[in-house]
């Protein structure tokens, strides 16, 4: 696939904003004008201050932004339209995605800015195969020496460095500079990574080899359940249509199902607008126990109304 043949970074990400508007299970709006002045921001945590004041709820792919402690030994790393998730831990760390090519300098340097060496990130995990989350794949794994785990699908996407046919956006995206692949993830069941007792669902829909991941995150005395869900929303090329890939469509069902299920004190999403992640900020509730089951009740009505628009009647779910 040539370069010609796909949307760029610019036109990608204006797609994604314009044909992403996400339900969430919840009534929320973005920040009112562009006010951030102290009454606004007063509830705000001195930790969050930094990120809140330099990014947007919809902003830049790779606009740098300040990283931040999430919980214990989970932070964020990413930048301020791209998630992407550092876990500490004493044998190695892991690394939830990257972002496209020039955002995985940003999420590199943000490790270091935390006092963490890149050789230290040990596992390079994914959410979903598409170049705005794993584009810089190859580079950190050069930065690093780390492992790449992956879904069978998203294996080989990465290892092609091209969107999948099967990917309802094959096509929509700049292709990627391959990268290998160190061990398949199958089913859902704890890793081994050198992050105790983590977890991944497989949530395919968005892409067909995207993952969502949980994990224990301790502060002390404090533990609690962090979810990085995919973002699991209908996106997809002109002329594709979710209701006649039915196969396709059950299994994204299935996933967001499992994910409505699981323990989630803190539900984080690759782009931080899809969890309200900077309004969370803002307000001082990052902890939300019923994020995740009002997160999935949001995707399956977004489904609903894409099939709507496709002309078939969803099944009642």
């Amino acid at each position: 696939m040539s370069l010609a043949s796909c949307t760029t970074q610019p036109q990608a990400q204006a797609a994604s904003n314009a044909a992403e508007s996400i339900s969430d299970g919840s009534s929320w709006l973005p920040y009112p004008g562009a006010s951030k002045d102290a009454e606004f921001l007063k509830a705000t945590p001195a930790e969050f201050l930094p990120f809140v004041e330099a990014c947007k709820p919809w902003d830049d792919w790779d606009k740098p932004a300040p990283p931040f402690k999430i919980n214990g030994n989970t932070y964020y790393v990413g930048t301020c339209g791209i998630g992407a998730i550092l876990i500490t831990g004493g044998e190695g760390h892991v690394l939830i995605d990257t972002g496209t090519r020039k955002g995985a300098e940003v999420v590199a340097a943000n490790i270091q800015t935390l006092g963490f060496k890149l050789e230290d990130v040990a596992v390079i995990l994914h959410s979903h195969e598409h170049f705005d989350h794993v584009g810089g794949f190859a580079w950190m794994r050069e930065q690093t020496g780390a492992q790449i785990f992956a879904s069978p699908e998203a294996a080989k996407v990465l290892e092609s460095g091209v969107t999948a046919e099967a990917d309802p956006q094959a096509g929509m995206h700049d292709p990627m500079e391959p990268v290998i692949v160190s061990k398949i993830l199958t089913g859902d069941f704890t890793t081994d990574t050198p992050v105790e007792d983590m977890t991944f669902i497989s949530t395919p829909g968005h892409s067909p080899g995207a993952l969502s991941w949980q994990w224990n995150s301790c502060e002390g005395d404090v533990c609690l359940n962090i979810v990085y869900a995919d973002s699991l929303s209908p996106v997809s090329k002109d002329d594709y249509r979710f209701g006649e890939n039915p196969d396709y469509l059950a299994a994204y069902y299935a996933g967001i199902e499992k994910l409505a299920r699981v323990d989630c004190d803190i539900l984080i999403t690759p782009h931080p607008s899809h969890s309200r992640m900077l309004k969370r900020m803002r307000n001082n509730n990052m902890i939300e126990p019923t994020a995740c089951a009002d997160y999935a009740t949001g995707k399956i009505q977004d489904i609903k109304k894409r099939l709507a628009k496709e002309g078939v009647q969803p099944n009642a779910k």
